[in-house]
């Protein structure tokens, strides 16, 4: 079979469909462009990201499958419930976005790099500041011990990486921006990559056909991108929280 190539692209944030990715690597469709805030708008409203190295350009994805967790499907075991329900950890919203991020790319083990270049820091720290990315922060004792961040589109929720110091902290946040985003009548949060952290609490895969149409209804919607109420978290009843 004849390989196949991808677009390389300039100065116009114009990607192709997310249906031309290649199969292999799996859901590869351009490279090239920039992480200006029009570029990374319009790439997650046809749903690609970016994800690259350090010695490579910017590499823009679409897998297949994708995996998802719809806000109304999160799993919350009874010993995760019991944590919740003892606060163990203060949650906060918005408050420290740039340590949320950096936590998230510092290396998991010994040796290993990391994806979350600082220029894809300082693109995202830009996007938080225009009110589009957001982190859901866990702290115990005046220290950030887990967390995650992401971008808000419309509907969707796309969840770009999590990070926990502390057993179960990284739960608690999922936990918290399933249940808040759920308030706010988002449709999913988009997990990106299959983990079994994730499917088992709740995400499941579908097609990127699936994906994408539920991106052309909801990235429509249109709120004005703003930071999220820092004490939004503490709204939620936890002793009303179902059980998996």
């Amino acid at each position: 079979m004849a390989s196949r190539t991808i677009p390389w692209l300039d100065d116009v944030a114009d990607f192709p469909d997310a249906a031309s990715a290649l199969q292999e690597p799996n859901g590869l469709v351009a490279a090239g462009g920039a992480l200006s805030p029009e570029w990374l708008l319009a790439a997650y409203r046809r749903g690609l990201f970016p994800w690259f190295n350090e010695d490579e350009p910017i590499l823009w994805w679409s897998p297949n499958p994708r995996l998802v967790l719809f806000p109304h499907e999160i799993r919350i075991r009874r010993s995760l419930r019991r944590i919740l329900r003892q606060h163990r950890f203060e949650v906060r919203i918005d408050t420290d976005f740039p340590a949320v991020i950096a936590a998230c790319a510092k290396p998991r083990e010994s040796g290993a790099g990391t994806w979350i270049l600082p220029i894809m820091q300082a693109a995202y720290c830009r996007m938080f500041e225009l009110g589009h990315a957001h982190s859901v922060e866990c702290w115990l004792e005046g220290r950030l011990v887990g967390g995650l961040y992401g971008m808000a589109l419309g509907r969707v929720f796309f969840g770009e990486s999590m990070f926990s110091l502390e057993t179960d902290a990284s739960k608690v946040a999922l936990t918290h921006l399933a249940r808040l985003l759920a308030a706010k009548d988002f449709a999913m949060i988009d997990c990106q990559m299959s983990t079994a952290h994730l499917r088992s609490m709740g995400a499941r895969e579908i097609s990127r056909d699936e994906f994408c149409a539920g991106l052309e209804r909801w990235v429509s919607f249109i709120e004005p991108p703003r930071r999220w109420p820092a004490d939004l978290a503490a709204s939620i009843d936890w002793n009303e929280a179902a059980v998996a």
